[in-house]
This record gives C-alpha cells, structure tokens and sequence, in this order.
C-alpha cells in the first residue's frame, strides 16, 4: 500500500513539475529522502525541505557542480573533494560529492553524528515542526527565519505525508506564491496617507503586502519604530489585540494583509494538530477576521490534520 501511495503522489506531482522546479525535485528526490529516513531517523520531510531550500530546488551552482544538496561546509574532518563558493564569508569550503545519493547520505550522517544535533533525533519522526526548530537552534543555518521556511515548504507541499506513510488520497500542492524580495514598497498608513520605506534589511511581500521576518532581540514595537509606524498599527497590521513577545521569524507584516487569498489559492488544508487560524492567515497574507468569516465553523475550534480552511471566495 505504501509503494502504491508513493506512485500516486508522484503521478500528482509529475503534473506540474516541467513548471515548477520544486516539484521535479520532490518527484526525483523523494525515495531517496524516504530511504535515508529508514536508515537515519532524519524525517524525510525534512531532508527534502532542506534540500530545496539550500540547494534552489537542486539548480545552485553548489548543486550542479558539486553535487551539494544541503550547503554542508567542509569543516575538519572531511578528507573528499572541495569547492569554494560565497556564503557568510567569501570563498567558504565546501563538500564535493560524485553524485546527489552521497550528498543525502552525508547529510543524514552529518546530522548523525554530531552531538548538537542529538536531541533532535528524540523527537517524533512526523515532528517535523520540531526538527526544523532544532535545525535553527542548534546553528545548521544563520537565517532568522530557516525553521519557518522549512515549515513553509514542508506544508505547501505536504512533504509530511512521506514521513507517516503516504495516504492514496493526496492532491496536488496547493501552488502557494513564495514571498517575494522587495527594496521598497508604499504602504498605506491609518489615515489614509502612503509613506516610503527603503531598509537596509530583506523586505518582502506575501500575497502584495510587504513584510519582514522577525529577528532575535526584536518586538513588534522595535519593528514599529524602525518603519514608522505605531505599535497599534503593526499590531492591527497582523492582527493582535495587544502587545505580546514576538518569535524569531515570525512574518511581521508592515501593512493590512488582504481579506482573501490571490487567485488560483482557494484552500488549505491543514497538515498537522496545532496550527491555528492566526497562523495561517499570517502565512498567506489574510485578515484574520476575513478567515473567521469564510470559515465560521472552525472559529474557537483546535484545528485538526485534514481540516480544510476556505482562503478564497469563488
């Protein structure tokens, strides 16, 4: 059952891989990300995920010329092949790998074998929420906001599913519009009246409206500050009653989100117990009084695997 679920979700995914890199990546990689997790323990949601998201979906120059799947620097004890390339630091040594299985082999034994991330592997295999925290807790990646990503990614393309075994009944991911880099953006203040504002950090957009991803240290009123805002702005920008503490790489949005989702993403469904509404509609850029409206039966309600939530209006 299991090899015939795998057939069917590849056969989904084939549909839309020649337009979406990602999606040909999931169709090649997968079995190998399943097999590593059969040997290592490491969530195969996780080994894909990363690897998408270090390696561009397998079309970096790392990748292409070196094989290296998941950004792994030499460090002291590797004795096999090297390239440099510009990461924190120019011309940081990296790992050359004879093919794409060694690199994910590598992987899984990196993780392995290093005593920082130790803990992780007494997490839940479907816990991948957790791994991608502890990911980014214990330094695989410097990003404030690579558990997120990785979490975006896992979701967006139900990568959960090949750590639990696949269910036949698996759609095709739900083409989410990755967030976009932007330099400047005019965001429309309380009043009514637009203001320009150039950072010398990433700012991006979800669904037209600009945000950043929340950093260590900072607070929606530092981040209200440093854009000109008023604390009750940003709070009402993101939905919030009152002040509260602020997560690194929370998506922090600079301006109202739109009170329904871009065309072509008409639903969601949830892939694990615990996410809430408010989450969801920071993760597509919707009001959430616009999801209470479109979804009143789940307002109050914990939300479940396989809850469906409307994001669109026909």
């Amino acid at each position: 059952m299991k090899r015939f679920a795998l057939i069917v979700l590849a056969a989904f995914l084939a549909l839309g891989a020649e337009k979406n890199p990602r999606l040909a990546y999931i169709e090649k990689y997968a079995p190998l990300a399943v097999s590593e997790m059969e040997r290592t323990g490491v969530p195969a949601s996780i080994t894909l995920a990363q690897g998408m998201l270090e390696s561009n979906a397998g079309l970096s120059a790392l990748a292409v010329k070196g094989n290296n799947h998941f950004g792994i620097k030499c460090h002291n004890d590797w004795t096999g092949k090297r390239m440099k390339a510009d990461d924190n630091a120019p011309r940081e040594c990296f790992r050359v790998y004879p093919n794409a299985e060694a690199s994910f082999r590598d992987h899984s034994d990196f993780l392995r074998g290093k005593d920082r991330y130790k803990e992780l592997f007494e997490l839940k295999s479907t816990d991948y929420k957790g791994w991608a925290r502890g990911l980014k807790k214990a330094g695989y990646a410097t990003d404030p906001a690579y558990a997120q990503k990785l979490i975006t990614i896992i979701e967006d393309y139900k990568l959960y599913e090949y750590d639990k075994g696949i269910k036949v009944e698996v759609t095709p991911p739900l083409e989410v519009e990755a967030p976009v880099q932007v330099t400047s953006a005019t965001i429309e203040r309380q009043y009514k009246e637009s203001v320009r504002f150039s950072l010398g950090r990433k700012v991006y957009e979800q669904n037209g409206v600009p945000f950043v991803y929340a950093i260590e240290g900072e607070s929606w009123q530092s981040i209200a500050a440093s854009n000109g805002l008023f604390l009750k702005e940003i709070l009402r920008f993101n939905d919030l009653g009152s002040d509260s503490a602020l997560a690194p790489g929370t998506m922090v949005y600079l301006a109202r989100k739109k009170t329904q989702a871009r065309p072509g993403v008409g639903r969601y469904v949830v892939g694990s117990d615990g996410e809430t509404l408010w989450e969801i509609s920071q993760r597509f850029g919707v009001r959430l009084a616009s999801l209470q409206k479109m979804n009143p039966a789940l307002i109050g309600k914990s939300l479940e695997e396989g809850d469906t939530i409307i994001l669109r209006k026909r």
